[in-house]
């Protein structure tokens, strides 16, 4: 009895995607219907593609329709492999393209998050140019952006992106699901080298460990130990209480997210723009973050198109301690940079405490007075902040001191200023 798989999209409207239908038979080979926008120029690439993946997941005899909307290769390969498991066949191996060099690259622990894009795991039209963006970070997202029937296909198409999908030096993440099934969504990006998985709706430490454990079995079964960061989100009135535990939970967490459509759910409140019912628990976050030593990110801003509430948002987020934001669009990204940035004034003031307090230091000294303030170590440690901040954005060189000695020195066009305030 023929049994018939399904996979991707199809229709006018569908763009970057394709639909495959496998019929697997009892005998007659491999028999390939193909309509496709590209035909001419790739119709026999297509073609050969799906007699590799027959031949690799182990199917002899099918009927394989494609309906191919602009598709790249990894998309193909991806509804090829969901509509053959669909059929309740089991693939003898992954189908799987090989990894492109310019997908190996590592994360680190403090490096920027200001900004982090949000791309519906089941959606390839938004991934090939999401990097030409320049978010720090890109989540490519299996949890809720993802209908619990396309679970499946979601998996297999953040797989092949993460093996082929160019994201311009961007942090790769994956927001996997909550409980078992994001256990179960590891086994599917874990070698592949995903840089950082996002944990949804964390409220105990016990499921950093879980996931944290996971990981380790996973790269120990395919000889892989490339790190892999962790990014808990907080979700709830519990999460937010426990924010410090869950960011102290393991070494590989390196940032806690809150994400208030949840949280506000949660306490029974509608959320604001003005941001006051999630107040506690977006201070709950940032405090927990810093006694831990990890990163604390602000939540996304909802609405794409008002970028003037969105940049007063970030100046609250930036004020109370958050070092990044959520993006669902592009258009937010350059506003999230630019309002994360120092200011010029911030920059010049902070300049001017680092290289008095040197100067103290140097003649022994622990304060300094600068004008008519008193500089000390925790003044000073804010101030290097904002200058280590203003290197990694660009805005100062490594040198910026001796760039500041020169007569009518300037950094990126900011003109410094001599003397005291």
């Amino acid at each position: 009895m023929p049994t018939i798989g399904e996979a991707g999209k199809k229709g006018p409207r569908v763009r970057s995607d394709c639909h495959v239908a496998v019929e697997i038979q009892s005998s007659g080979g491999l028999q390939i219907q193909l309509k496709s926008k590209v035909e001419g120029m790739f119709g026999g690439s297509i073609q050969a593609m799906m007699r590799q993946g027959c031949e690799v997941m182990g199917v002899e005899h099918a009927t394989i329709t494609v309906n191919d909307m602009g598709a790249l290769p990894f998309t193909l390969a991806a509804r090829l492999e969901t509509a053959v498991r669909r059929t309740g066949h089991e693939p003898a191996a992954e189908f799987l393209l090989p990894m492109n060099d310019h997908c190996r690259y590592e994360s680190g622990q403090d490096r920027l998050r200001r900004s982090r894009l949000y791309l519906p795991g089941n959606e390839p039209k938004f991934y090939v140019n999401a990097g030409l963006h320049e978010p720090d970070g890109i989540i490519l997202d299996l949890e809720d952006s993802v209908a619990p029937t396309e679970k499946d296909a979601a998996r297999c198409l953040v797989r092949n992106a993460l093996r082929v999908v160019n994201f311009y030096g961007a942090e790769r993440m994956v927001r996997i699901n909550q409980g078992e099934r994001g256990l179960e969504d590891l086994q599917w990006i874990i070698p592949h080298n995903v840089n950082v998985v996002l944990i949804p709706k964390v409220e105990d430490p016990a499921q950093i460990t879980a996931v944290a454990e996971r990981i380790d079995e996973i790269q120990k079964n395919c000889g892989d130990n490339h790190p892999v960061l962790l990014m808990p989100i907080i979700e709830s009135a519990l999460g937010a209480w426990k924010a410090y535990e869950i960011g102290c939970a393991h070494k590989n967490v390196v940032s806690l997210a809150v994400g208030l459509e949840d949280y506000t759910a949660d306490i029974g409140a509608q959320r604001t723009n003005q941001g006051t019912e999630s107040f506690w628990a977006r201070s709950q976050v940032i405090n927990g973050a810093k006694a831990a030593g990890v990163q604390p990110i602000d939540t996304v801003f909802s609405d794409v198109n008002d970028m003037d509430a969105l940049r007063d948002s970030i100046i609250e987020a930036k004020s109370l301690g958050f070092v990044g934001k959520g993006c669902i669009h592009p258009r937010q990204i350059q506003v999230v940079h630019e309002a994360f940035a120092p200011e010029a004034a911030e920059m010049d003031r902070a300049k001017k405490i680092v290289k008095a307090f040197e100067v103290a230091e140097a003649q022994g000294l622990g304060v300094v007075s600068l004008g008519s303030k008193m500089i000390d170590a925790p003044v000073v440690k804010r101030a290097l902040k904002t200058i280590e901040v203003a290197i990694k954005v660009g805005l100062l060189t490594d040198d910026w001191r001796d760039a500041d000695d020169k007569p009518g020195a300037r950094c990126n066009g900011i003109m410094t200023e001599k003397g005291g305030e």
